[in-house]
């Protein structure tokens, strides 16, 4: 038995729960759950990130003390991974009192590699972060993702001495020491690398007050990176505990729009603290709206707990990790969500279990011994790789087949013939097929194989309601 660590990205809690929120939670969850399946003992870490300037001055606008706003924000993402059945193990909060010591104390560590400067350049409140006069540039001076014209800000910070590292990061990447996934992602942060400059890690108190004070500067506050990044080691007790036995993490998950942050900035800060990189870092990509990117000023913004709502988790989860790709940008519609729900959850694996259900109880068949865990090389190929929607894909021809297979053996002519010892093999076949099927799906429907088992285990009853009643 390996002990496995998967993490999730924290998402900054000054808005609501969103669609790319949901796919780092999945994601990590049927990675968690399908190592549980292969025996190992899984820490599965999930938290928020509720420092920093937005969050203060929309506490503000609201007029709501900024404690008080971070905690009602923080339990929406709670409630909202509950929805999607995510089974965690450590949730962490950026204000628990714990993270910020044990962040002071990561901010000592790495003190040789800090230096204070005056900054004159741009800036993007929303992506707080400054960018690169070449960035400026290419951009004609807003910003791609929040369509705001960047500011000109001129202050004195602490700043964290990537360059320090490059060299070393570079190797790791290239090496696959440090693993990127998707491959054509890992070209990307090579560029990136080259051109990334030392980062800012404090603000001036007098622009933030709302953060980690700087050990032995009362003027200067921690900025995103040394405090959110932290959070996967302090969440296992850094520096203060010896956490070799989950670090290095075995799966990082993020989205495409902060791989950079943790392909860079993270190592960086993990070599600086002498501590071994994560193995792998998968980077998903992003839902698009009808082929658009999602946007408030467009109105075309997919709210993920509408659909959980309207469909419950296990039909959230079959349509975002089988038909939005693992790795690559897809696209949600309705329509698309629906067709899917309705001709592939309903018929191709509702309908399945419904009839062969049927056909046990009519002809009183009982499984004598469930099917033991099995698990193809292809499937464990798919899943080793995090290539999880082929997996899905492949697990879903099966299904297909199996129905193929019932339309062949026609266990009900052979009922009406009487031939009871062939049909008793043929629904033995079947049966055992299927529940062999369902096992590998237990990492991405884990409800509904639940049902399965119950359903086909002892004296076979049919379901009195439909697995996916049709919408």
């Amino acid at each position: 038995m390996e002990k496995i660590y998967i993490t999730t990205a924290i998402p900054y809690v000054n808005g609501t729960p969103h669609v790319g929120h949901a796919m780092d939670y999945c994601l990590a969850d049927v990675c968690a759950r399908y190592q549980r399946m292969l025996g190992n003992e899984v820490r599965f870490q999930a938290g928020t990130d509720e420092h920093g300037n937005k969050i203060f001055q929309k506490a503000k606008e609201l007029d709501i003390p900024v404690g008080e706003y971070v905690s009602e924000n923080a339990k929406k993402f709670q409630e909202f991974i509950k929805l999607l059945d995510v089974k965690y193990t450590d949730f962490i909060r950026t204000t628990d009192k714990e993270h910020e010591k044990r962040v002071q104390e990561i901010w000592k560590k790495i003190k040789d590699h800090i230096y204070l400067a005056k900054y004159d350049g741009w800036y993007c409140n929303g992506c707080e972060r400054y960018v690169t006069e070449k960035e400026y540039a290419e951009n004609n001076g807003v910003c791609p993702d929040h369509q705001k014209p960047y500011e000109k800000l001129e202050e004195e910070n602490y700043y964290f001495r990537i360059s320090d590292f490059k060299d070393q990061i570079r190797e790791a990447i290239e090496s696959g020491k440090m693993l990127i996934l998707p491959e054509f992602r890992k070209k990307e942060i090579l560029k990136l690398l080259e051109e990334s400059p030392d980062v800012s890690i404090s603000r001036p108190k007098a622009q933030l007050t709302w953060g980690v004070p700087v050990p032995d500067d009362d003027d200067h506050v921690m900025y995103v990176w040394i405090d959110a990044l932290t959070n996967y080691i302090t969440i296992l007790g850094y520096p203060d505990t010896d956490i070799s036995d989950w670090w290095p993490a075995y799966a990082q998950f993020v989205g495409k729009d902060i791989l950079r942050f943790h392909a860079i900035i993270w190592p960086a800060m993990l070599m600086a603290l002498g501590l071994e990189l994560p193995y792998t870092l998968v980077s998903h990509g992003m839902v698009l709206s009808n082929g658009q990117k999602m946007s408030k000023s467009i109105g075309n913004v997919i709210d993920p707990i509408e659909v959980l709502n309207r469909h419950g988790s296990e039909a959230f989860r079959y349509f975002f990790l089988r038909h939005i790709d693992t790795f690559a940008d897809s696209d949600f519609t309705w329509e698309k969500f629906e067709d899917a729900y309705n001709n592939e959850l309903a018929n191709d694996l509702g309908n399945l279990v419904q009839r062969l259900a049927t056909l046990c109880y009519k002809n009183k068949f009982e499984l004598k011994d469930a099917p033991k865990l099995n698990l193809s090389e292809e499937y464990t190929a798919f899943m080793n790789n995090f290539e999880f929607s082929k997996a899905f894909d492949y697990i879903w021809e099966k299904i297909q087949a199996i129905n193929r297979q019932i339309d062949e053996d026609k266990p009900w002519t052979l009922a009406k013939q009487n031939e009871t010892e062939k049909l008793q093999k043929v629904l033995e076949s079947e049966v055992t097929t299927l529940l062999k099927t369902a096992n590998l799906l237990t990492p991405f429907l884990p409800e509904t194989v639940d049902k399965i088992q119950r359903i086909f285990s002892g004296t076979i009853t049919p379901p009195e309601e439909p697995l996916f009643p049709k919408k």
